[in-house]
């Protein structure tokens, strides 16, 4: 089967192609975030946002030529923190003052490598990728391009099909060097992050014609978003039918939240451990637990807290990489080893699959088959209570999804109002129930619609007037326990350090349990 993958630069190329391969050993990123629906977006963090621009590769006119001791610092803001070239065309003693640099929003520019090379030809930059079977790779280069003898750097896209697994360097740009060695410059994509960006005061002394390039050497972000309106046109959600067997949902705004048996490396925690995390969601007063799979022993630990603690559980059967067929081993284990435990007076509700759609691992087919099967395995078994899947909301929408409207009995969506760059913290809690609203339409509005995941992180870029941080997590969960709480699932209890920060930043930090202590 071909794959389709986006390359923007070396390194996460090589990371995408080698971070999910294990479920079991890296617990496929259970909780990773992104932008949902149309019209939520994330602000990347440190990846490049591709488009065809010309210019400069530094994007600043040099100054005119100063004389000794004189400034020499270009006249006017920079444009972004690369590094600025300064012409000292005599010998003498030269002084560029600190300047700082404020960028508010993630930018890509055609910047310049320098390199020294040999006498010959040889093969430069371009955008490295390493892939797992054939796959076609759109991606950003950065190249030159020469008209009427002027040379310009330019960032141009281009689609390549990697016949099959390997590493592949796509666009390279070819240069002869004629003397013995030479220093050449190569176009390179750039992203700028948002920031507070600052060069040091520099005093140089030449003693011959030079060039002096003056960096900015470190970034403090800043994520300042402009305050709320003062009056807001909240989404109204319609009131969904009362749930099925025996009711789902909570009261006072706390139902349930997510939960993963998993240290901050990443390892699986000991059972008194997780009774210990299970302890404090009770304390802090919900009487529901979120676990996605069964993996680390989470169903017998788990199962034996919740049931010493009089706690309720939504089990789920984990659906990844290697799809959604039934004959997937890593789908049949976990149905397994549900069955073998079979603690049916815990469990309210059996999600099939988190985002499966949305991430491809599952056609509209294979998602409506696979729930048709863990009914009849779970019921045969002696589960007597309702089904569901959870997945974005732009994954409802955008597909025909009518089949597995019919077999699921709740309606189930994950929301997070940060994706969306139009929302305040403020105003999170009418978006997560305006988006359910949408999903529970989709499917007919018969059937009781709950938010099987919905948060905000207290770090992370800001995404348009979404900013993360502390402050900002404690009024969005407010928002949503106010608004949509008896029928949400906050994520998560806990920070994850053990994941990657992600494109915007934020991926280890939507630990909430403690707002609600």
């Amino acid at each position: 089967m071909k794959a389709v993958a986006v390359a923007t630069a070396a390194a996460a190329l090589v990371g995408s192609a080698s971070a999910h391969r294990n479920h079991r050993n890296a617990h496929q990123a259970l909780f990773e975030k992104r932008g949902y629906a149309e019209g939520e977006t994330c602000i990347p963090g440190c990846t490049t946002i591709w488009k065809t621009i010309t210019g400069e590769a530094t994007l600043h006119t040099p100054p005119p030529p100063p004389k000794p001791t004189a400034t020499a610092w270009p006249t006017g803001p920079a444009v972004v923190p690369t590094p600025i070239p300064q012409v000292c065309p005599t010998p003498g003693t030269y002084t560029f003052p600190a300047t700082t640099i404020v960028v508010t929003e993630t930018t890509t520019v055609c910047a310049a490598s320098t390199t020294e090379l040999p006498k010959g030809t040889h093969t430069l930059g371009g955008v490295t990728t390493v892939v797992e079977t054939e796959t076609t790779v759109v991606c950003p280069y950065a190249t030159q391009s020469t008209k009427d003898g002027v040379v310009t750097n330019v960032i141009e896209t281009t689609t390549y099909v990697c016949p099959s697994a390997g590493t592949y360097t796509i666009a390279p740009i070819t240069t002869t060097v004629s003397v013995p060695v030479t220093t050449v410059v190569i176009p390179v994509v750039t992203t700028v992050c948002p920031g507070t960006y600052t060069a040091p005061a520099v005093v140089t002394v030449v003693e011959t014609s030079t060039v002096v390039f003056c960096p900015f050497e470190s970034a403090t972000p800043t994520f300042a978003a402009p305050a709320p309106p003062k009056e807001t046109s909240p989404v109204v959600p319609v009131t969904p039918p009362k749930a099925p067997s025996g009711g789902l949902g909570g009261a006072g705004g706390k139902w349930a939240m997510t939960y993963t048996p998993y240290r901050p490396d990443g390892t699986c925690k000991e059972a008194s451990e997780v009774l210990a995390d299970c302890k404090s969601i009770a304390h802090a007063g919900f009487t529901t637990l979120r676990v996605y799979s069964t993996d680390c022993n989470t169903l017998p630990n788990v199962g034996a807290a919740a049931k010493e603690l009089g706690l309720q559980l939504i089990i789920g059967v984990f659906v990844g990489k290697p799809g959604c067929d039934n004959g997937n081993p890593d789908v049949s284990h976990q149905i397994a080893a549900i069955k073998e435990w079979a603690q049916w007076d815990l469990v309210k509700l059996v999600v099939v699959g988190n985002e499966a759609l949305f991430n491809g691992f599952c056609t509209v087919g294979q998602l409506k088959e696979l729930i048709y099967r863990c009914k009849s395995e779970f019921g045969g078994a002696g589960y007597t209570g309702p089904f569901t899947t959870t997945d974005v909301v732009s994954a409802w929408l955008t597909q025909d999804v009518s089949s597995i409207c019919d077999a699921i009995d709740v309606v189930a969506c994950n929301a997070h109002a940060y994706f969306n760059a139009n929302t305040y913290p403020s105003q999170a809690g009418p978006f997560v129930a305006g988006q359910l609203d949408l999903v529970v339409k989709k499917c007919g509005g018969n059937k009781p619609g709950y938010v099987m995941e919905t948060g905000w992180p207290t770090a992370g870029v800001c995404n348009g007037v979404a900013c993360a941080g502390p402050a900002e997590q404690a009024e969005a969960i407010k928002s949503i326990k106010e608004t949509i709480g008896d029928r949400a699932v906050f994520f998560s209890a806990t920070d994850d350090p053990w994941k990657a920060p992600g494109s915007c930043n934020c991926e280890q930090h939507w630990g909430c349990g403690q707002l609600f202590q």
